[in-house]
């Protein structure tokens, strides 16, 4: 079955799902080194995306993340809302005019990761959604070169992202207010890092029924 945005009502509501299911423990973590908002925020940005869903899968894959991008720009606020929205977007330019599949998929999303570390001047290693979002690029990047199925691909990931937000838990924060509490911030989960994981997980399990249907 060939993944088109059709599926964009069911990604958006399962994201919207994990994250609202998760809030209260996201919200825990982001208190303890963040600003506490980091929740509020993105959901925010999901309810207006699910306002939008019926628009979106009448889009190609390309127009539909542009329209993504620029609605959690002006909806989410805050880092969160900057950096997810440079990632659509920039997903959105390496995308247009090509067929989607992993192989196209996965240069988008490596492009968009990419832009995210210009945006947020940041990297692997820096207790951020990056060190979820950079080893699942790496991933879709060698299951891409590789040919492997989409469906081994999609197996691969939930445990890829899941070591990414766990690894932040001993880092040292240098970005956001976190950076602030200089060693008092190691120990902790990154809240952007934990929301990135679920909503990851999410994906993965709509997209691979979707597969197997």
């Amino acid at each position: 079955m060939q993944l088109t945005p059709a599926l964009l009502p069911d990604l958006i509501s399962a994201i919207s799902q994990t994250i609202d299911n998760n809030a209260e423990e996201v919200t825990l973590l982001d208190q303890a080194i963040g600003d506490g908002d980091h929740v509020i925020n993105l959901l925010r940005g999901l309810h207006a995306l699910a306002a939008q869903s019926s628009e979106l899968t009448k889009l190609d894959w390309a127009s539909a993340w542009q329209k993504i991008g620029m609605t959690l720009m002006s909806t989410v606020g805050g880092a969160s809302g900057s950096l997810y929205g440079t990632l659509f977007v920039s997903m959105s330019k390496a995308a247009r005019d090509q067929t989607m599949d992993l192989k196209v998929f996965a240069s988008a999303f490596h492009q968009g990761v990419e832009s995210v570390k210009q945006r947020g001047k940041s990297d692997a290693g820096e207790k951020t959604m990056l060190d979820v979002l950079i080893p699942v690029a790496n991933t879709l990047t060698q299951s891409a070169a590789d040919a492997a199925p989409l469906s081994e691909t999609l197996k691969s990931l939930p445990d890829v992202a899941i070591a990414g937000m766990e690894s932040t838990r001993d880092m040292l924060a240098t970005k956001g207010r976190a950076s602030f509490l200089d060693e008092r911030s190691r120990g902790h989960i990154d809240a952007g890092a934990k929301t990135a994981q679920l909503m990851i997980c999410a994906l993965v399990i709509v997209l691979a029924q979707n597969l197997t249907e």
